[in-house]
């Protein structure tokens, strides 16, 4: 079983950056891939950034060139690093793990979420 804890969020003027972290208890190793989405404030989750288990990376539009996603399976931490932030990429971060094997969901696990306020 995965356990997942996002840190990292706050508060930040526009043009800011953050690096949010998941951490995993287990490990994500076996996690073929890792998400981070968001909730802004009276919206529906979106899938933010998503970063396989071979390293493969991809990006909303939204964030392309302004986010990175990375993953240390040594540390079972996946990161977001935000630059260039701006006041509509306010939301409720969530870290997400997910495992499936010949086309079957094995697990799906999320985090609590952490806060993240950009500020005009």
């Amino acid at each position: 079983q995965v356990q997942l804890v996002e840190s990292g969020g706050g508060l930040v003027q526009a043009g800011g950056s953050l690096r949010l972290s998941c951490a995993a208890s287990g490990s994500i190793f076996s996690a073929n891939f890792m998400h981070w989405y968001r909730q802004p404030p009276g919206k529906q989750r979106e899938l933010v950034a998503t970063i396989t288990s071979g390293g493969s990376t991809n990006y909303a539009d939204s964030v392309k060139g302004r986010f990175t996603i990375s993953r240390d399976n040594a540390k079972n931490t996946v990161y977001l690093q935000m630059n260039s932030l701006k006041p509509e990429d306010t939301g409720v971060y969530y870290c997400n793990a997910v495992r499936t094997t010949y086309g079957i969901e094995r697990y799906n696990y999320w985090g609590q979420g952490t806060q993240v306020t950009v500020s005009s």
